[in-house]
């Protein structure tokens, strides 16, 4: 049985595990988390600071500002800066 199973049963036991057990489960673990952020990454979308200004009705300026101050960061790509469509939504839900 592995190591998940037992979790995931919700029993209440010990169990004497060896380290070859638990170094299997922490490379399953640490593969599931690269497969979620590399999932994550795929279905991101970017945006334009002219889309994103179009989005929050204000200026190209004002995400400059925004971006230095830590408001609303930007990710480059080269020379240009693109920002999430996901923290542009988030920060519109307010």
């Amino acid at each position: 049985m592995k190591i998940k199973d037992l979790l995931d049963s919700g029993n209440g036991m010990c169990a004497i595990l060896s380290l070859a057990d638990l170094k299997e489960f922490a490379l399953t673990l640490i593969a599931e988390a690269k497969a979620a952020a590399k999932e994550e990454k795929e279905d991101e979308e970017y945006l334009t600071p002219q889309q994103t200004a179009e989005m929050l009705g204000v200026t190209t300026n004002s995400l400059w500002r925004w971006n230095r101050d830590g408001y609303l960061k930007n990710v480059k790509v080269g020379r240009k800066p693109f920002y999430k469509k996901s923290d542009v939504l988030k920060l519109m839900e307010g």
